[in-house]
């Protein structure tokens, strides 16, 4: 499938407003991030972070501080071969039960399978708004770059800086929207051989563990709040149009994004829960019935 002729045109806009980003180098992993499950399976490899899951254990780490609005993104080569079973997360959460959280999952495959990449959001606790997408590219090849980028107006969840996922503000609208409660950025390897591959029917042969991806190029550049938790992310980063993230997004931005959107939407999206009657047979959720 060959990419739309107006791709490069979007990323140039979007590199445009999306200057003074922060890169974070894996040399400076352990000044940014911290393990928050098994470090003994994290190896940082110069320039790269191995994560690995074998019968025992999978791994994760998690930011020192937490952030509010902005952009993050990390680069990922995903587990080669028969990955059937596991679960690879790149994600933004905040803490507590009624947390809130923007995932991507990448669920493990058969070999010959396409990755399947979920996403999903939970706002004051609550989920199950899961889309589903096939690649465009073999994600186990080569590194490519995933992205949330996060303002009052909007949620973006991009891949290689092509939106592949939007979550617009309708709190006019009664719908519920992540605008105060600061997140950390995560990453992380395990097994969910239960639901991941084929619904669970596909479990995870061990034989061929350990199972390893593969992270690097860490950018996050977002409006931090202190690690002792001291700031009120509101009153710190809730100043409309302080930051670059929350300046008006221009016309041809706009025009773009919706043309690259109604592009992925066409072509990879396999599972979208706004359309998932079945299981919302008590009623869809609010969001899915805004215009």
């Amino acid at each position: 499938m060959k990419k739309p002729s107006n791709l490069r045109t979007w990323k140039a806009i979007f590199t445009l407003i999306n200057f003074g980003i922060t890169v974070v180098y894996a040399a400076d992993f352990d000044q940014l991030f911290q393990a928050n499950w098994a470090p003994h399976h994290i190896l940082v490899q110069g320039a790269q972070i191995a994560l690995s899951l074998d019968s025992s254990t999978g791994c994760g780490f998690e930011s020192k501080n937490k952030y509010l609005f902005g952009k993050a993104s990390a680069q990922l080569k995903l587990v080669e071969g028969d990955s059937a079973g596991t679960v690879t997360a790149f994600y933004m959460a905040s803490e507590g039960p009624n947390h809130d959280e923007l995932d991507f999952e990448f669920l493990g495959n058969v070999s010959g399978e396409p990755y399947v990449m979920q996403t999903n959001l939970y706002i004051n606790g609550t989920g199950n708004r899961e889309q589903r997408h096939y690649l465009w590219f073999d994600p186990t090849m080569d590194f490519h770059t995933y992205s949330f980028f996060w303002n009052r107006r909007t949620i973006l969840f991009l891949v290689d800086d092509i939106p592949i996922r939007e979550f617009a503000n309708k709190e006019k609208k009664g719908v519920a929207y992540p605008r105060s409660q600061a997140m950390g950025v995560h990453g992380s390897l395990w097994n969910a051989d239960d639901w991941a591959t084929q619904g669970g029917r596909v479990k995870t042969n061990w034989s061929h563990s350990p199972f390893v991806v593969k992270f690097q190029s860490f950018e996050i550049d977002a409006c931090q709040l202190s690690p002792d938790g001291a700031d009120d992310p509101v009153v710190k980063c809730g100043k409309s149009g302080q930051f670059w993230w929350d300046k008006p997004v221009v016309k041809e931005v706009n025009k773009q994004r919706k043309r690259l959107l109604k592009w992925i939407r066409h072509n990879f999206l396999i599972y979208d829960y706004c359309q998932d009657v079945a299981r919302f047979n008590d009623g869809m959720p609010r969001e899915c019935l805004q215009g």
